[in-house]
């Protein structure tokens, strides 16, 4: 019976109202060498999703943690290694969502 209201209800972006909103003043277009940011493997990112963009967007609960990068995936997605409490987690992310960390 579809639609009987037994599944979970919601999706990825979820109960993400004010978590994935953009500040006054940012939002609009995302720049071009925002897009274009390039990565090298063992740079140490934050996650920062980008609410306009969300293709390759992590989950949101991810918001904020910094990781290392392991491989390159295709031409513009990066494979991070992040620590979730105890646990090492593999996480596939875009470039526009990653902010490297100085």
């Amino acid at each position: 019976m579809a639609g009987s209201g037994t599944g979970r209800k919601g999706g990825f972006r979820s109960n993400t109202r004010y978590k994935l909103k953009k500040k006054a003043g940012t939002k609009g277009k995302v720049t071009i060498t925002r897009l274009l940011r390039k990565f090298s493997i063992g740079d140490r990112v934050r996650i920062l999703q980008e609410p306009a963009v969300q293709m390759g967007m992590p989950h949101p609960r991810f918001k904020n943690l910094v990781g290392t990068i392991l491989t390159k995936e295709g031409s513009n997605a990066y494979t991070l290694q992040i620590k979730d409490g105890n646990k090492l987690k593999k996480i596939v992310s875009r470039a526009i969502h990653l902010v490297k960390l100085k």
